[in-house]
C-alpha cells in the first residue's frame, strides 16, 4: 500500500495540486459521500474501510442462492441528499420512489377480523393532501381522527430550531395534545418507530417533530416512499465503488485504522497495519465509539459525550415460502408484534416461491432471542396477517440482527451530537449520528458526509463542487 499522499488521480483524470490530499476513515454512506465530494473538488482521496465491503450498515450478503439485505431500508422523497447520492452513483433507477404515498395498514385484532386501512395522499396542498386519508382511516375512531388533526397542526407550528424540544419526549407531548394510546399505536408510532427506531415515549420531541414536519407536513409528496429493487450491495458497494474509482479515489477494504495523529507541520498521519498514510485532511466517518477511540487529544472539548450517545437495535426476520403468498410489495401491521413486511423475492434473486422480510425496529426485547423462539412467534403472526401463508411450506427462516443499528434518539441526544468540525485543524467528523438534524437514516449519513467535505474544502481553499449542493436547493 502506497502513501496516502500518492493516491490516484482526481475526478476526470486531472491530477490534483500537490499538498491537497485526504484520508476518509469508514466506507459507509457518510464516508463514501465525503470521499466523492472531496475527489470531485480535486482532492486526492484514500478511503479506508475495515470490512470487506462498502455500505456500512446498509449491505447485502449471500445465503446460498439468495442475495440478502441485512435489513430493509427505505427513503422518502424529502430525502434530497440520499437522492443526490443515488444520482451520483448512477443508481436512482434501481431504487425508485412511489408515484404517490400509499401505505397499506393491516389490523388483525378487529372484532370483524382483518381490516385494511391505507395512509395515502391526494394531489392537494399541505395539509389537505392527507385529509381524506385521515378522515377514512378505519383504525381510529372519529374522535381520535379529529384529535390527530389538531395535534398535527400543533406539531406543524413547532420551531425545529428551539433547543428545548430536544429535552422533551414525544410521547408526553402527544398525550398532552389529546392523543390516545390507540392513536399513538395506529399512527404516530407506526411512522415514528420505523423512522426514529424508538417508540414515542423514548424519542426526542425535536427529532420526532423534524420527522413529521419534514415528511408529512412540508410538501405534498415529501413522504412518498422509495426502496431498492436490487440488493443494497449493488448500490452501496458495487455502484459506489465504481463511482469512487471513476473519481480517482483509492479505496482499500479490509483495512483497519489503528490511530490518527496530527503532525507538527499541520498534516495528519493515519496508521494502518504495515503502513502510515499522510494527508492534509482526515474525515472520521465511523460510529461514535470508534470515533472516540481514534480522536487525538483536544479534538473535542468533551469527547466522553460521544460515549453517552446510546444505540438502538433493529431485528430483521426473513422467511422464504414455497409459493407466492403476498400480492403487495409491502404493508405495515397493527395488533401484532409484526411491524413492516416487504416482498424481497425479485431483489434477492429467488427463482421459485416468495421471500418476505420483516423489519422490526426498537427491538430491544427481541434482539438476542433465539431463532427457534422467533420462528415460533412470527410464523403464526404471518398466518394471521397473510392468509396465503397458511397452506405454504416454509423453505427457509433466518434472522439478521443489528444490535447497534442506529443511535438512540432519546431526549437530550441533540446536545451530544457533534458537528463536522473539530478543534483539530484538518480533522472532521461524519456519520448519521453527528449533528445533521435528522435521525439515524441514510439521509442523515449522506448529509453528514457533505457537511464534512464542505468544511474540509473550505479549510483547504478548494472550490465546492456545485453539483454536490444541488440537493440543498431541492430541499
Amino acid at each position: 500500500m502506497s502513501d496516502g499522499a500518492h493516491a490516484s488521480a482526481a475526478h476526470a483524470g486531472t491530477p490534483a495540486p500537490a499538498g491537497r490530499s485526504a484520508v476518509v476513515v469508514g466506507g459507509g454512506l457518510a464516508g463514501i459521500t465525503a470521499a466523492l465530494a472531496l475527489a470531485d473538488a480535486g482532492v486526492r482521496v484514500t478511503l479506508l474501510e475495515g470490512r470487506p465491503r462498502l455500505g456500512g450498515l446498509a449491505f447485502s450478503f449471500q445465503r446460498g442462492d439468495l442475495t440478502v439485505d441485512n435489513g430493509q431500508h427505505v427513503y422518502l422523497r424529502c430525502c434530497t441528499a440520499y437522492r443526490w447520492f443515488l444520482d451520483r452513483i448512477e443508481g436512482a433507477a434501481l431504487a425508485p420512489l412511489q408515484d404517490r404515498l400509499d401505505v397499506p395498514v393491516l389490523d388483525v385484532n378487529r372484532p370483524e377480523g382483518r381490516r385494511l386501512g391505507r395512509l395515502r395522499r391526494d394531489a392537494l396542498p399541505v395539509p389537505l393532501h392527507l385529509g381524506r386519508s385521515l378522515a377514512t382511516y378505519p383504525h381510529l375512531s372519529l374522535a381520535e381522527r379529529a384529535a390527530v388533526g389538531r395535534a398535527a397542526l400543533a406539531l406543524k407550528g413547532l420551531d425545529l430550531a428551539d433547543p428545548t424540544l430536544d429535552t422533551q419526549d414525544f410521547g408526553s407531548w402527544l398525550a398532552a395534545h389529546g392523543q390516545s394510546a390507540r392513536a399513538v399505536e395506529a399512527l404516530w408510532d407506526l411512522v415514528g418507530v420505523a423512522t426514529l427506531n424508538a417508540v414515542a415515549g423514548d424519542a426526542s420531541l425535536g427529532l420526532a417533530a423534524m420527522v413529521f414536519k419534514t415528511g408529512l407536513l412540508s410538501d405534498p409528496g415529501a413522504a412518498d416512499i422509495g426502496w431498492a429493487h436490487v440488493p443494497l450491495g449493488e448500490l452501496h458497494d458495487r455502484l459506489a465503488r465504481k463511482a469512487l474509482d471513476s473519481a480517482g479515489v483509492r479505496t482499500e477494504v479490509r483495512t483497519r485504522v489503528t490511530s490518527v495523529s496530527n503532525n507538527e507541520n499541520g498534516t495528519w498521519s493515519v496508521q494502518v497495519p504495515g503502513e502510515t498514510l499522510r494527508a492534509d485532511t482526515v474525515v472520521l466517518a465511523v460510529p461514535q465509539r470508534e470515533t472516540h477511540d481514534l480522536l487525538p487529544p483536544g479534538a473535542l472539548d468533551a469527547p466522553e459525550q460521544l460515549l453517552r450517545i446510546g444505540t438502538a437495535p433493529i431485528l430483521n426476520v426473513h422467511v422464504v415460502y414455497d409459493r407466492k403468498v403476498l400480492a403487495r410489495p409491502f404493508f405495515a401491521a397493527l395488533g401484532t408484534p409484526v411491524q413492516w413486511v416487504f416482498d424481497r423475492t425479485d431483489a434477492s434473486g429467488l427463482a421459485e416461491g416468495q421471500y418476505l422480510a420483516l423489519s422490526q425496529s426498537a427491538a430491544q426485547d427481541e434482539i438476542d432471542a433465539p431463532v427457534a423462539e422467533l420462528r415460533e412467534r412470527y410464523l403464526p403472526e404471518l398466518e394471521r396477517l397473510v392468509p396465503g401463508t397458511r397452506g405454504a411450506a416454509v423453505k427457509d427462516f433466518f434472522v439478521t440482527r443489528e444490535r447497534t443499528a442506529t443511535f438512540a434518539p432519546t431526549p437530550g441526544v441533540g446536545r451530544l451530537r457533534p458537528g463536522a468540525r473539530t478543534k483539530a485543524p484538518g480533522l472532521y467528523l461524519a456519520g448519521a449520528w453527528t449533528a445533521t438534524g435528522w435521525p439515524a437514516t441514510m439521509e442523515s449519513a449522506v448529509r453528514s458526509g457533505v457537511s464534512a467535505a464542505d468544511a474540509a474544502l473550505s479549510a483547504l481553499g478548494r472550490p465546492r463542487p456545485r453539483h454536490l449542493f444541488e440537493f440543498e436547493e431541492a430541499a
